[in-house]
C-alpha cells in the first residue's frame, strides 16, 4: 500500500466568469475569433491562444475571406491527428452573422479517407491532393503527415497562391530534420502562399526553437491570453493544478485523488515509462477496481460499467483496451454528436497515448496523469482537456501523480527529473494562467483602462494598477530598462512566456534553483536568464537584451510573490476570489515600499517550489539530490565570465569598488570569479 501521497507544487487561480469570452459579434465571433479575423488581410498569422477559445472557427471566417476577397484559389488544413479533421466539419456559419458558410466537401476531409498516413500506404491520399489542386473545388483537411507526402511528391510551387492552414503549430520545429519545419521554411522563402499557424502552446517539449528568428519575423501575432479566455467563461470560476508525490503503486495513489463524483479523464503511464507496472490492461482494470465492482459492458456504446458501494453505476470509457474494434466502437461512441450536451453520458475515460491534443469533452473537471510527461507542451495540451466551459461546472483540477525520489533507488536522479520538469510545468503554468504583466519604470504615470486600488495612481509610489478587461496588470519597478526596438517591445509584450519557458525548461537551472541553497539567485536570474535571452535572440542589442531579460524575470518573480501573498491571506479561509491574485501583487509591493530591479533580481524564482518539496520529501532524499547536484558543477565558461564581468562593471559603478573574491555575499564572489577568468583569458593570450 502506498503512503499518503503528498502535495508538491501547485497551482490555485480563479476567475470572475464574467462571460465575455463566449459573447459573440454580429458575425457570430467570439473575442478571440473577431481578433484574429481583424487581421485577415496578413499573409503570414500565427494565432496564439488557448483550447476551447475557438480557433478552428476563426480560421474558417479568415480562409472564407481569403478566397472570397484576398485572390486565393484554395485552403488547405492541416492537423496533427485524424480525429482532429473533425473540428473543421461543416458549419453554418451564416446562421449566426456571418456571410458565408463552412463547408468541406466529403471527399476532401482526408481525415476520414481510410489508410494510414504511411508513406507506403499514403499514395492514395497524395493522389486526392494533386486532384485537389487541379480542382475548383476551395478547402481540403488533411493530416500533417499527409501534406508531408503530398509537398515531397508533388514541389513546393504546387501550393502557390493557396492558403495553408497549420494547427497545433508547436509541432514544427526549426530543426533542420523537422520535415514540416523544412517545408514551412522553404514555402516563406518562396513567399507566394498565405500561411495560418494555429497553437495554444508556442513552445516544444523539446525546446526546440518552432521557427527561425527571422522566419518568425515574417509573421504578424494574434494573442489570446488563458486569463482572457477563462476570466471570460460563464460557468468555470477556478482551476486547481496539482502535482503529488507517491510511492509504492500508483494504482493506490489513484485511490487518494481519483473523485468519482467528478468528470474525469485518467491518462496511464507508457508501458516503458518508470511509473508503468508492465501491464497496461490489467492497470486499467486495476484503476476501475478501486471505484466499485464491474458489472459488464454497455452493449451500444462499449463503456464498461463499474457500480459503486453506494449503487451509483460510472460509465467508463477504457481506450486502453488492446482489441480495435472495442476500443473504436468506444471512441465513436464519446464522439457522438448526440450526446454532446449530456452531462451523464460517460463519467471517466481511461487512455493512453489518446483523449490529449484536440480531444474535445466539455464536461471534463479533471485530468489525472500519472507519471510526468515527456513535454511541458504534453502538459499545456492535458490540462486544455479540462478547462472548457460547460453548465455546472464551477472548478477544474489538473492533478499529476509522480513517483517520489527514494533515497535507497539507484534510479533517485531519473526521479528527480521527473520531479524538476513537474516544477517547470508548475511555474509555466502559474505564469500562462496569471494576469499579463506590463512593467514600466518607476513614476512612468498612470495607465488608461487600469484601476490602482483605494487611492488611485499616487505619485511618487510604486503603483499596481489592473485592467480588468484585458486581463493585464501594471508594475512600476525602479531601475528598468526599457526597451528600445521595435522588435525587443515586441517581446516584452508578446513573448515572455515563451522565454520563460526556455528558462524553465533549462535542466541546470531548476536544480540550482531548487536544490542548491548556495546558488545565488542573481546567477539564476541574470547570468542563466541572460544566457537564455542572447542564445534566443543573437540581434538584439545588449541594452535590448537586458530589457527583455528584466521583463521576463521580473514576470516570474512578481508572480511568485503574488501567489505567496495570496496564500498567506486566505490560508484557513474559503476559496479566493477572482481578485486574489491582483491583491496578492498590490500586498507585496506595499510590503516592500519600493520595487527596484535589483530587489527583483536577488528573488530566487524557486524559492516557493524549495519550499514545498522540502516539506514533501525526507531529509535523507533531500540531501542525495543535493549531493548528485553538487557533483555536476560546471566550469565557467568564456560567455558566462563576459556576462559576469559586465555585471562586475555595474558592481564597481554602484559600490565604488570591485567585487571581492573572499566575499561573503555569493554572487559578488562569482562576479569576481569572472573577472579573474577574464582577466587570466587576457594573459593567457597575450
Amino acid at each position: 500500500m502506498t503512503d499518503h501521497v503528498k502535495s508538491a507544487p501547485s497551482v490555485n487561480v480563479a476567475y470572475a466568469a464574467t462571460g465575455a469570452s463566449k459573447k459573440s459579434n454580429e458575425l457570430g465571433m467570439r473575442a478571440m475569433q473577431e481578433r484574429a479575423y481583424n487581421m485577415r488581410g496578413e499573409q503570414y498569422l500565427l494565432i496564439k491562444s488557448p483550447p476551447a477559445s475557438g480557433k478552428s472557427r476563426a480560421l474558417m471566417f479568415i480562409a472564407l475571406d481569403k478566397i472570397e476577397n484576398q485572390g486565393l484559389k484554395q485552403a488547405l488544413i492541416v492537423v496533427p491527428e485524424r480525429s482532429i479533421g473533425a473540428s473543421f466539419k461543416n458549419t453554418p456559419l451564416s446562421k449566426y452573422g456571418f456571410w458565408a458558410d463552412w463547408t468541406v466537401a466529403p471527399q476532401w476531409n482526408l481525415c476520414n479517407a481510410p489508410g494510414a498516413d504511411d508513406p507506403k500506404v499514403a499514395k492514395g491520399k497524395v493522389d486526392a491532393v494533386r486532384a485537389f489542386l487541379a480542382s475548383d473545388e476551395k478547402v481540403l483537411v488533411c493530416t500533417h503527415a499527409t501534406f508531408r507526402f503530398a509537398v515531397d511528391e508533388l514541389g513546393i510551387a504546387a501550393f502557390d497562391d493557396r492558403l495553408i492552414a497549420i494547427d497545433e503549430f508547436h509541432h514544427v520545429s526549426a530543426n533542420p530534420d523537422n520535415k514540416l519545419g523544412s517545408h514551412l521554411r522553404a514555402f516563406i522563402e518562396r513567399d507566394r502562399m498565405h500561411i495560418v499557424a494555429m497553437t495554444g502552446s508556442y513552445f516544444r517539449g523539446d525546446a526546440e526553437a518552432v521557427l527561425l528568428p527571422e522566419d518568425e519575423e515574417r509573421f504578424e501575432k494574434v494573442t489570446y491570453t488563458y486569463y482572457e479566455q477563462l476570466n471570460g467563461y460563464d460557468y468555470l470560476k477556478s482551476l486547481d493544478i496539482g502535482y503529488y508525490l507517491y510511492s509504492g503503486r500508483y494504482i493506490d495513489a489513484v485511490a487518494e485523488v481519483l473523485d468519482p463524483e467528478k468528470k474525469t479523464i485518467v491518462h496511464i503511464p507508457n508501458v516503458n515509462a518508470r511509473e508503468s507496472l508492465g501491464d497496461k490492461i490489467k492497470e486499467a482494470e486495476d484503476i476501475m477496481q478501486t471505484l466499485g465492482t464491474w458489472k459488464g459492458a454497455d452493449d451500444a456504446t462499449g463503456f464498461q460499467l463499474v457500480e459503486r458501494p453506494d449503487g451509483q453505476v460510472l460509465k467508463i470509457a477504457d481506450l486502453v483496451d488492446d482489441d480495435s474494434a472495442r476500443r473504436d466502437r468506444v471512441i465513436g461512441a464519446l464522439k457522438d454528436p448526440k450526446h454532446a450536451d449530456d452531462r451523464d453520458h460517460v463519467d471517466i475515460i481511461i487512455a493512453l497515448g489518446m483523449a490529449k491534443e484536440g480531444f474535445d469533452w466539455i464536461w471534463c473537471e479533471h485530468a489525472l496523469t500519472i507519471g510526468y510527461r515527456s513535454s511541458l507542451t504534453e502538459v499545456v495540451q492535458i490540462i486544455g482537456r479540462a478547462t472548457r466551459d460547460a453548465p455546472g461546472k464551477t472548478n477544474a483540477r489538473f492533478t499529476n501523480l509522480i513517483a517520489e525520489p527514494d533515497a535507497s533507488e539507484e534510479t533517485v536522479n531519473e526521479a528527480v527529473n521527473d520531479t524538476l520538469k513537474a516544477i517547470a510545468a508548475s511555474l509555466l503554468m502559474e505564469q500562462v494562467l496569471a494576469p499579463k504583466f506590463t512593467f514600466t519604470p518607476k513614476s512612468a504615470g498612470a495607465k488608461d483602462g487600469f484601476e490602482y486600488g483605494e487611492g488611485g495612481y499616487q505619485e511618487g509610489s510604486t503603483n499596481v494598477g489592473f485592467n480588468e478587461a484585458t486581463g493585464q496588470l501594471h508594475f512600476e519597478i525602479g531601475g528598468l530598462v526599457e526597451p528600445k526596438s521595435a522588435e525587443a517591445k515586441r517581446i516584452c509584450q508578446e513573448d515572455i512566456n515563451e522565454v520563460l519557458t526556455a528558462f524553465v525548461q533549462d535542466r541546470t537551472t531548476v536544480e540550482r534553483g531548487v536544490f542548491d541553497e548556495e546558488t545565488p539567485a542573481e546567477e539564476l536570474t541574470q547570468l542563466r536568464m541572460g544566457k537564455i535571452i542572447a542564445e534566443r535572440y543573437p540581434d538584439l542589442s545588449d541594452e535590448d537584451r537586458e530589457a527583455v531579460r528584466q521583463h521576463a524575470i521580473a514576470a516570474v518573480a512578481l508572480t511568485q510573490q503574488a501567489k505567496a501573498h495570496t496564500a498567506a491571506h486566505e490560508a484557513g479561509e474559503e476559496p479566493p476570489s477572482n481578485t486574489a491574485f491582483v491583491d496578492g501583487a498590490r500586498r507585496y509591493v506595499l510590503e516592500v515600499r519600493e520595487l527596484e530591479i535589483d530587489l527583483i533580481d536577488s528573488i530566487n524564482p524557486f524559492q516557493t517550489a524549495r519550499s514545498i518539496l522540502s516539506k514533501a520529501m525526507d531529509e535523507p532524499t533531500l540531501r542525495q539530490i543535493a549531493e548528485i547536484i553538487a557533483k555536476k558543477r560546471i566550469s565557467l565558461t568564456y560567455d558566462e565570465a563576459r556576462v559576469l564581468a559586465e555585471r562586475a562593471v555595474r558592481f564597481y559603478k554602484e559600490t565604488g569598488r570591485r567585487p571581492s573574491l573572499t566575499s561573503t555575499d555569493a554572487w559578488e564572489r562569482q562576479m569576481a570569479e569572472g573577472v579573474e577568468f577574464i582577466r587570466h583569458r587576457a594573459a593567457t593570450n597575450g
